[in-house]
């Protein structure tokens, strides 16, 4: 049975102040973020590296409610969650639900660097945030 993933598309770390962690991370892999992105639906500005095919996405809350803002208040700065892009996020939604999965949200919603998201709770992923992610395109 195929899972519908074709990699690790990035890792998701929340920091506190977006500015210094770009600091930090350009120190750290030697080259500057390529961008930088809010979401308002999340309450969230977002930072990306890339290193070979893979992305670190640096999370700062905007608002306090947002989830990056709980998710710092409860556990701190670090790692927040593993994102594997799918190919098609419906079908993805489908069969993680019919699994077992428990999902954050039942549908896809969009996200930064022009993605359409959705989360599998730490709960059903042995502690483990999961974001599906799917490029969006004419078709999606």
């Amino acid at each position: 049975m195929t899972t519908g993933i074709k990699k690790l598309e990035h890792i998701g770390i929340a920091v506190k102040n977006l500015a210094e962690a770009n600091g930090v991370f350009a120190k750290l892999l030697g080259t500057e973020h390529y961008k930088i992105e809010t979401v308002e639906a999340e309450g969230v500005k977002t930072s990306f590296f890339k290193v070979g095919d893979l992305k670190i996405e640096l999370l700062e809350a905007t608002r306090e409610d947002s989830p990056i803002a709980r998710w710092i208040e409860k556990r701190g700065e670090g790692l927040h969650h593993l994102a594997f892009e799918v190919k098609n996020i419906e079908a993805s939604i489908d069969r993680c639900r019919e699994q077992g999965f428990q999902l954050i949200r039942d549908k896809a919603t969009p996200g930064a660097d022009n993605k359409r998201i959705t989360f599998l709770h730490p709960k059903s992923s042995n502690g483990v945030l999961v974001e599906l992610c799917q490029e969006i395109t004419a078709k999606t």
